[in-house]
């Protein structure tokens, strides 16, 4: 009797050393094969396209196009696709983004000798799965209220050093709608002052630097 196809598998990640470190990984695993590599998500989009893997391993921040878009391109195209991400970000509100626009799985760089291998076997068999410390973060703010689009623009401009006034020049709003946004952003976060508010939305995955 034959043995089983090997899980056919698409790397994507911007930094090489990544694609090296996880194809090393694979090497010895004869349950797996590694049949493709990008850098970025609109390679990624034509190497599916060519390999049609089992399973693709996500990097999310990406020149050109970033991981997100990429997930709903190839799951647009291809319904089926099982999709881990690759990530060095443990904030809840990325990983539900993730989950969300179609991902399967969610793994953290630090733990990709750990978790990975189980992880892959787990998505190709069409089962969910998430590092536990994200798993344990998304659960912490389960059914709080997110933050919207709007106050995460002001989120990033205040990350940026900007004060209000600025703010509002930049978004084209009155400083009185700046002011009120704030507020709405440290009630949600929780935080105590807009620093506070910079250090949690950068924690989970609001905004990134």
């Amino acid at each position: 009797m034959s043995d089983p196809s090997p899980i056919r598998i698409l790397v994507v990640d911007d930094h090489q050393l990544i694609r090296v470190g996880i194809a090393t990984l694979l090497v010895p695993e004869s349950d797996m094969k590694l049949v493709g590599e990008a850098s970025n998500g609109r390679e990624a989009i034509a190497k599916y396209r060519e390999c049609r893997p089992d399973v693709t391993l996500m990097d999310l921040q990406m020149p050109e196009m970033s991981g997100f878009d990429a997930i709903v391109a190839i799951r647009d195209e291809f319904p089926e696709a099982r999709i881990i991400v690759l990530t060095t970000y443990v904030g809840d509100v990325q990983a539900q983004r993730a989950m969300k626009n179609g991902a399967q799985g969610y793994v953290l760089k630090n733990l990709l000798h750990k978790e990975l291998l189980e992880t892959i076997r787990t998505v190709y068999r069409g089962r969910k799965a998430m590092a536990a410390e994200v798993a344990a973060d998304v659960a912490q703010h389960t059914g709080e209220e997110l933050l919207t689009p709007k106050e995460i623009d002001v989120l990033r401009l205040i990350a940026a050093g900007n004060a209000n006034k600025e703010i509002a020049a930049q978004l084209s709003v009155t400083e009185d709608t700046v002011k009120s946004r704030v507020k709405n952003i440290l009630d949600k976060l929780g935080a105590n002052d807009r620093t506070h508010a910079v250090t949690i939305g950068l924690k989970r995955g609001f905004i990134e630097l």
